[in-house]
């Protein structure tokens, strides 16, 4: 603003440029890239990096309206002017994990000298093709992006010569430390595998898509909102930091356009039983029979129910009533510091017994055909083998949908249990009052995919100032819940950081639990590119089950990953999945022997359920059995916000 007040001619020049500017547009008649009404050619269309001097007039511009909005924001929320409390310096144990990279860089001082080498080499051969490509030459890239990496598709990154040497550079880069952190030998392997995935998180972060000015698609929107977008950007941020309590907490779907039981998890039913950690939804049939076996479903208590209850088209609950099923599902409450002091147990016999005797109660019928989900699947694994402990005969099978009951390859979530990370955990929790916050797991799920979940909404809120998308499954995973302290303590120590279940040394009720004595049918689902439950992990859970004289598990893989490959309407003939009838000792043997199918798995799934839970009853109405409606669904419980 000064320099442009300080140097009037300037300015009368640039005004004097875009008059003429205008005059010839007006003279050709018609829009840039138009053509004329005499065949003439028309004037070339404004390139994506010219007419600078508008665009900085329109940025300062921008600039004054962004200090009136930060003031704005800062005077209505004066908390937000500095942190308070002692926050820990590296809850993560990141800098021990780097500390220890470092150690193993410097004891080998040859393999980094020749890894620098190697990445001097990489840059001299990038430059010497860039060179050949500005004198006109047609050159190869020296290194493209990966497969499905989606930051770089706009045209600019390999027209424009000098966005592509920025774009091969930071390719070289990242995959020169990635490499180089892999090669390290000597490191403690937990530490080695933290440092990975940090180093991964840093090479993200540096991405070039992630500056506004070198980003083709910011820059398009910059000029052709005449910088509205970074002002709309702003407001996006501060909003976001506003609802976050003076912490980001990035939008990825609008929080407003969705209602609970309006336009998401509609499907009919009522409300027939709950008590302090859950509500019981039965849903209205639609045939005119179902079969005599009802069905609990054992969502994630991590999560809401309604994943499986998005919309009609692809809900899965809606799906499963029109297969003639007698639906019930577990509806979570979202807890407070109230029910901190819930355990594990209590979630069994709170959660997966009083569901079963509800169900029971609500039907006649002695059993249930069952499905866990996630962790959800986690605790009925955990459930079934104490009720085949006591002889509890109520479930008559199981399906897991990505659950696992096997810890020993469970990702990168591995990562976040070690003893200085829970010991973090736990102080997080008891100072929010003995709950964890969703948002807190949340942000380490996103973690694992920070350029689809964390920084494409960077981009696309705060640079291009887009509104948040109308997109069911984005609200969804918005809308986290909290966690009682105990239960989710007792999750990671004993089943990630011991694996205690799958070792044989978990005890309940006091009862040392094998998975090797549940002998019901059992179905396992897995997803081929699941970051969350990985499919091999899921695959070891499998052997658990199939471990002593159960011969009648099966395992199936499907296309995807945690939440597409499970929410995957036969309708929309997406992806696909392989089956294998034999359970080999390892999953490359089940591989190799497995047919791999296009579509859903939905249909097979349901062929193997009519085999192991045959008969039909009438169809059976919400509230007419012993237990009586005490509302409709969704229910109260899930629209308790955090």
């Amino acid at each position: 603003m000064k320099q442009a007040e300080d140097n009037p001619k300037a300015s009368k020049k640039r005004k004097h440029k875009r008059k003429k500017k205008a005059k010839a547009k007006a003279a050709a008649g018609a829009p840039a890239g138009a053509p004329k009404p005499n065949g003439a050619a028309a004037p070339k269309a404004t390139s994506l990096y010219e007419d600078f001097d508008a665009l900085a007039e329109h940025l300062v511009k921008i600039s004054g309206k962004s200090q009136e909005v930060v003031r704005e924001f800062f005077a209505n929320n004066p908390g937000s002017k500095k942190l308070g409390g002692a926050l820990p310096a590296d809850p993560l144990n990141v800098g021990e994990a780097l500390q220890e990279m470092m150690k193993g860089l410097a004891a080998d001082p040859g393999t980094v000298m020749q890894r620098q080498f190697n990445l001097w080499g990489d840059y001299a051969k990038l430059m010497a093709a860039m060179s050949r490509r500005l004198a006109g030459e047609q050159v190869l890239p020296a290194i493209t992006p990966e497969q499905g990496d989606k930051r770089f598709t706009h045209p600019a990154w390999d027209e424009n010569p000098m966005l592509d040497y920025v774009k091969q550079s930071y390719l070289i880069f990242a995959r020169w430390l990635e490499t180089t952190t892999a090669q390290l030998d000597g490191m403690d392997p937990h530490d080695k595998a933290k440092a990975e995935f940090y180093t991964k998180q840093f090479i993200d972060a540096l991405a070039p898509t992630n500056f506004a000015v070198l980003n083709p698609e910011v820059v398009e929107a910059t000029i052709a909102s005449k910088g509205e977008n970074l002002l709309k950007g702003l407001e996006n941020l501060l909003e976001d930091i506003d609802r976050g309590h003076g912490e980001l907490a990035i939008r990825q779907a609008d929080l407003d356009y969705f209602k609970l039981g309006e336009n998401i998890a509609t499907t009919p039913g009522k409300v027939v039983f709950q008590n302090e950690i859950l509500q019981l939804i039965q849903y209205q049939p639609t045939t005119d029979e179902v079969s005599k076996q009802p069905m609990l479903i054992i969502p994630p208590w991590i999560n809401k129910f309604y994943i499986l209850d998005l919309q009609p088209q692809n809900s899965f609950i809606k799906w499963l009533v029109d297969q003639g099923r007698t639906v019930f599902i577990v509806s979570w409450v979202n807890p407070d510091s109230h029910l901190k002091d819930k355990t594990f147990e209590d979630y069994i016999h709170q959660g997966v017994y009083e569901a079963l005797d509800a169900v029971k109660a609500a039907t006649g019928e002695k059993k249930a055909d069952t499905i866990g989900y996630c962790i959800g699947g986690t605790t009925l694994a955990t459930s079934l083998a104490l009720m085949a402990k006591k002889g509890d005969h109520r479930v008559n099978s199981a399906t897991f949908f990505t659950a696992q009951a096997d810890f020993s390859e469970a990702g990168d979530l591995l990562l976040f249990v070690d003893d200085e990370q829970l010991d973090a955990i736990e102080k997080q929790m008891e100072a929010a009052g003995g709950v964890l916050e969703g948002r807190a797991m949340a942000n380490t799920f996103n973690m694992l995919r920070s350029n689809d979940l964390i920084w494409s909404f960077v981009i696309d809120n705060y640079m291009k100032g887009k509104s948040p998308a109308k997109f069911d499954l984005l609200y969804w995973n918005s809308d986290a819940t909290r966690m009682p302290k105990n239960v989710h303590l007792f999750y990671l120590r004993e089943f990630y950081q011991k694996n205690a279940l799958a070792k044989g040394k978990m005890k309940i009720d006091g009862e040392t639990l094998d998975l090797g004595d549940v002998d019901i049918p059992i179905f396992m689902q897995a997803g081929e590119t699941d970051h969350i439950a990985p499919h091999n992990s899921v695959y070891k859970s499998a052997c658990l089950f199939a471990s002593k004289d159960n011969d009648n598990v099966t395992y199936m893989l499907a296309g995807s990953g945690h939440i597409a490959g499970v929410i995957n309407h036969p309708d929309k003939n997406k992806y696909h999945h392989s089956v294998n009838a034999d359970l080999p000792e390892t999953m490359a043997v089940w591989k190799a022997g497995a047919e791999r199918r296009p579509g859903s798995w939905w249909p097979y799934w349901i062929k193997w359920l009519d085999r192991v839970s045959g008969g039909k009853v009438p169809a059976r109405i919400p509230g007419g059995g012993k237990l009586k409606a005490l509302e409709d669904a969704p229910g109260s419980y899930v629209k308790v916000k955090s």
